[in-house]
């Protein structure tokens, strides 16, 4: 399994359980506005979980820059590395 993947897979688990749902599709181009209830709230408790996942840090110059779940991985990448 990649590194690429398995944030991938950790990321579905995070928003399985952030959603309530259990068969979220993550792709790279995926965005708030594809996901019904994806709020600010939910922004929120993506990232808290995304921090405690990786065991890492996001500024909010990096969470500003988020348009979609391809730069999410894309920062998770270079932050855990």
């Amino acid at each position: 399994m990649t590194d690429e993947t398995k944030i991938y897979a950790d990321l579905t688990e995070i928003f399985n359980d952030v959603f309530a749902t259990d068969n979220m599709k993550l792709t790279p181009t995926l965005s708030a506005k594809d996901v019904a209830g994806w709020d600010s709230f939910k922004q929120i408790e993506i990232m808290v979980s995304v921090e405690e996942r990786f065991n890492i840090k996001l500024n909010t110059k990096e969470i500003d820059s988020l348009k979609c779940v391809g730069d999410l991985v894309n920062v998770i990448s270079k932050k855990a590395a």
